[in-house]
């Protein structure tokens, strides 16, 4: 419906809200319900942008975005991430197709399980007792970077191929 370059203009402002997302969390461990509800309020002006239909592409992002709440739910509960990495993850789920979901999420888990061990060894090193705090909004914002980058390479670079 709109022109390419709103589409771009939203995949750039979706990159640098997670760059953001995720110096907030480092800073403060937390990621706050504004800018989650920013993702996810931005994803059906994609979808207008990339004319996706309501049936069944709308519902498709709709039902990616529930299932990744509840299985991460399912982590949160847990004790294993907060409810902002939660929330910002399902929102994320609303931007990509079904395998860019799966490509993100995988992602996620890697960049998760790297950020974990270095904290962990970084606590270890440092001597100190208990269980660190993990800023998984870090990870989820590099899982949906992987996925994004090559989407916004693609775009803006495509012309000098």
């Amino acid at each position: 419906m709109f022109n390419g370059g709103f589409t771009d203009l939203l995949l750039v402002a979706l990159a640098a809200t997670l760059v953001v997302a995720a110096v907030i969390d480092v800073r403060t461990f937390t990621i706050s319900n504004r800018l989650n509800a920013a993702v996810a309020l931005g994803a059906p002006l994609y979808w207008l942008s990339i004319a996706l239909t309501p049936w069944p592409g709308i519902a498709i992002q709709l039902a990616a975005g529930g299932i990744v709440f509840a299985l991460l739910a399912g982590a949160f509960y847990a004790g294993m991430m907060g409810g902002g990495d939660v929330k910002l993850a399902a929102a994320l789920a609303l931007w990509f197709s079904p395998a860019g979901t799966m490509k993100f999420l995988v992602w996620m888990a890697l960049a998760g399980g790297v950020l974990t061990l270095g904290i962990l060894l970084w606590h270890r090193a440092k001597g100190k007792e208990g269980r660190p705090k993990i800023p998984y909004g870090v990870a989820i914002a590099c899982g949906a970077l992987f996925v994004l980058a090559p989407i916004l390479t693609q775009r803006f670079l495509n012309q000098f191929v």
